[in-house]
C-alpha cells in the first residue's frame, strides 16, 4: 500500500510523464526514493523543485475509485494490456472500470467523424458487430459519431478509452452507454478521477487507443482530425493502419481517401479487417511479458552530468522540437548523460516532450 501511494504521488507530481517517470524509477530503485531526490535534480536544471502531492492527496484518490467501482491497474501489474505496455510512452498508471481481460481478444481500434454520415454510423456498427463476432475486441474513445456507432455495434467486446477521468461523462449524452461499456465491457482512463475532458488530454486518449489495438481502422475523417494522429500515431508503433473509402465529393471521406493514397490498406468490410489482424500470433496478446518502470527500456539508467555537459546540451535546445538522438549525435555525450540532463530540464519546468522522441526548451 504505501508503494502505491509513492508511485501515485510520483506520477501526479506536474511536470512529470510516463518517460520521466521511468527515468526517475530506473536511476533511483523505487518512487520514494525518486520523491526525495526531486528538489536535487530540479535545482540542477535551472528550476524550482515541483510540489509532490502530499500522501492524502493520493489516498484520496484511492477512495474516489472505491467509491465508483473502479481501480488502478500499475504498469508492471501481470493483467496490464501488453501490447500497450511495449509503448515507449506507455501510462505508468492507468484507471478501469470492467474487464481487462478484453484488452487480450485480438483489439482493433475503430475510429471516425464526430460529424459522421448516417451511411458511415450504420456502416461502423455493422463492421464492429461483425467483428466482435469473429473474436475481436473494438477499441474506440467514445466521441460523437463513428465511435459511438463502433461501441454500440461491438458490446459487450468494446473498450472505451476517456479523456477525462474515470468518473466524468463525456459527452453527456453518451452516459448511459458510457455506464453500460463499464458494466459489460472496459472502460479505461489515464487522467485521475474528477478530471474533466479537455482539448489538451485527446492526444493522450489517442495514443492509447493506437497502442492498445492490433491495427487501427478510419470510417470517416476530415483531412484535419483526431482520428487521423490516431492512425499515424498506430502506425508509428508499427500496427496495421485501415481506411474506408468514400466519395472524393464528401469533405469527410477526405482523410480516408489520403490514408489509403498514403498507403493505408483499403478495407470493405470485416473480413477485410479480420484478414489484417488475424495473422498475429495470438500467443503475444497473452503472453506475462510484464514491463517493469524500472527496466527494460533499452538504455542505462540517467548518469549525474556536469555543468559543462549541461551548457552543451541547452545550447543545443531551442524552441523548435528535435529528436533526442539528434541531441546525443551533436554533443557527442553518452544516451545516459544527455537523458538525465534532459530530466533536470524537465521537472524544472524548462522542458517539453513530444511525440516521436521530440524534446523543446518551454
Amino acid at each position: 500500500m504505501d508503494d502505491a501511494i509513492a508511485r501515485l504521488r510520483l506520477i501526479r507530481t506536474p511536470s512529470i510523464g510516463p518517460v520521466s517517470y521511468r527515468q526517475l524509477v530506473r536511476r533511483f530503485g523505487s518512487a520514494a526514493a525518486a520523491i526525495d531526490a526531486l528538489p536535487d535534480l530540479a535545482r540542477a536544471g535551472g528550476g524550482v523543485p515541483p510540489v509532490v502531492p502530499p500522501p492524502a492527496h493520493a489516498e484520496r484518490e484511492q477512495a474516489m475509485l472505491a467509491r465508483v467501482g473502479a481501480r488502478h491497474l500499475f504498469l508492471d501489474d501481470a493483467d496490464y494490456p501488453p501490447l500497450l505496455a511495449r509503448a515507449d510512452n506507455a501510462p505508468v498508471i492507468l484507471t478501469l472500470r470492467g474487464d481487462i481481460a478484453l484488452a487480450t481478444r485480438t483489439p482493433v481500434a475503430m475510429v471516425g467523424a464526430r460529424n459522421a454520415s448516417a451511411a458511415a454510423c450504420r456502416f461502423a456498427r455493422q463492421m464492429a458487430q461483425a467483428l466482435a463476432e469473429r473474436g475481436a475486441t473494438v477499441v474506440s474513445g467514445l466521441a460523437r459519431g463513428i465511435d459511438t456507432a463502433a461501441h454500440h455495434g461491438a458490446l459487450p467486446a468494446t473498450i472505451a478509452v476517456i479523456a477525462g477521468g474515470i468518473d466524468t461523462l463525456y459527452p453527456p449524452e453518451n452516459d448511459e452507454l458510457q455506464e453500460r461499456i463499464a458494466h459489460e465491457g472496459l472502460l479505461i482512463a489515464e487522467m485521475p478521477p474528477g478530471t474533466q475532458a479537455r482539448a489538451r488530454h485527446f492526444p493522450h486518449r489517442n495514443r492509447i487507443i493506437a497502442a492498445l489495438s492490433l491495427g487501427t481502422v478510419v470510417v470517416e475523417a476530415a483531412p484535419r482530425s483526431g482520428s487521423l494522429i490516431t492512425a499515424r500515431l498506430a502506425g508509428e508503433a508499427g500496427r496495421e493502419v485501415m481506411a474506408v473509402p468514400g466519395h472524393p465529393s464528401d469533405p469527410r471521406a477526405q482523410g480516408c481517401n489520403a490514408l489509403i493514397r498514403d498507403g493505408a490498406t483499403l478495407v470493405q468490410d470485416a473480413d477485410d479487417v479480420w484478414e489484417q489482424v488475424r495473422p498475429i500470433d495470438a500467443r503475444a496478446l497473452h503472453s506475462g511479458a510484464v514491463r517493469s518502470p524500472a527496466a527494460g527500456w533499452g538504455a542505462p539508467p540517467p548518469e549525474d552530468a556536469t555543468d559543462a555537459e549541461r551548457r552543451t546540451i541547452e545550447r543545443l535546445l531551442g524552441p523548435v522540437p528535435v529528436a533526442v538522438d539528434e541531441l546525443v549525435r551533436q554533443s557527442a555525450l553518452a544516451p545516459a548523460v544527455v537523458q538525465m540532463i534532459l530530466l533536470e530540464l524537465e521537472l524544472a519546468a524548462r522542458l517539453e516532450r513530444h511525440a516521436g522522441g521530440r524534446v523543446s526548451l518551454c
